[in-house]
């Protein structure tokens, strides 16, 4: 009955995890970044202020878009003891690229700076090409 149960526990985790689809080479892939520890989730969340299915990438056809990310982050506790418990953050960061390019390759990264948080947008040689230029944070 044990095994049984496992087997079943097993199936469930792994049909939630889809592979990511195809890169499309007619389209711009943009993938996801946090460098701290403390940042939680960072996720698409709307292009071209469309809802997205899937908050793992962005893929989008050539020209001008708006992203909006969710991004989720711990913040130190504030509290007048040293011994606080961190508490979350959920900002929503809006970036607008006028220039993607086909076939190419994207990097969003998000990070925080205590209670406020960045995004930029960098290119295939890693240079900036865009940076938040909205941010709305509701806790």
């Amino acid at each position: 009955m044990r095994r049984l149960v496992l087997l079943l526990a097993a199936i469930a985790v792994s049909g939630c995890q889809t592979p990511l689809p195809a890169v499309n080479p007619q389209m711009a892939w943009v993938d996801f970044s946090t460098p701290f520890p403390g940042d939680k989730l960072l996720m698409a969340e709307r292009l071209d202020n469309q809802r997205m299915r899937d908050g793992r990438y962005f893929q989008v056809t050539p020209g001008s878009h708006e992203l909006i990310v969710r991004f989720d982050f711990e913040v130190a506790g504030g509290g007048s003891g040293l011994m606080t418990d961190p508490s979350e953050r959920l900002c929503y960061l809006t970036i607008k690229y006028d220039h993607f390019e086909a076939g190419q390759r994207y990097r969003l990264e998000a990070r925080s700076m205590a209670f406020t948080p960045s995004a930029r947008l960098y290119n295939a040689k890693r240079e900036i090409v865009a940076e938040d230029r909205q941010v709305y944070c509701v806790m």
